[in-house]
């Protein structure tokens, strides 16, 4: 039940401009637990995958995360829902990473309909519910009780990333240690 990095592929869906700002959560927190997730996937080489859902109307992929995404991220756009149910975006799944990690937005929309979907395709989807938000709040919690009653597994940013360290003898560890270390105070603008 662990996360293993050999396993992992991160999912970050439609983290766009334009739709962020409308999210409940703290966009300044939320993009910052986001950010540190990004940089743990680059430096323990864990493959990324970055959609835009309708991107003439939801803008572009967030500017501050574009810039921490490592060189080979496949980015895609897409207008179907899941991400799996986009024929551009589908293939990327038929590979031996079968522990998917999802954030993005909105969580009781496309997060909800890829992390099924992934089920459906013999995946293990892993939702990061501290790096997903929706509009409402509600929405947001009644679809973290779904997924987790319909068995996709919900997990932490934080616990996700320690458990692709595995260690502290990892040559990884000190660098996100601290950095995991400090999130707190840099969201709380210290």
């Amino acid at each position: 039940m662990l996360i293993e990095a050999e396993r992992s592929r991160l999912v970050l869906v439609d983290l766009q401009a334009r739709l962020f700002p409308a999210m409940t959560e703290s966009p300044p927190g939320l993009l910052l637990r986001l950010k540190l997730l990004v940089r743990a996937a680059r430096l323990l080489a864990i493959p990324v995958v970055a959609t835009r859902q309708y991107p003439q109307g939801l803008g572009p992929l967030l500017p501050e995360l574009a810039e921490v995404l490592p060189d080979d991220v496949y980015r895609a756009d897409k207008m179907s829902f899941s991400c799996c149910a986009d024929a551009d975006i589908a293939p990327v799944f038929e590979d031996h990473r079968d522990q998917v990690l999802i954030a993005g937005i909105e969580t009781h929309v496309c997060v909800l309909q890829t992390a099924f979907d992934l089920v459906s395709c013999g995946k293990t989807p892993y939702v990061l519910a501290d790096g997903c938000a929706s509009r409402d709040p509600t929405h947001h919690a009644q679809a973290l009780e779904r997924l987790g009653r319909e068995g996709v597994r919900i997990a932490s940013i934080e616990s996700t990333v320690f458990e692709w360290l595995r260690g502290a003898d990892h040559v990884r560890f000190r660098e996100l240690a601290r950095e995991i270390r400090d999130l707190p105070k840099a969201i709380a603008g210290v």
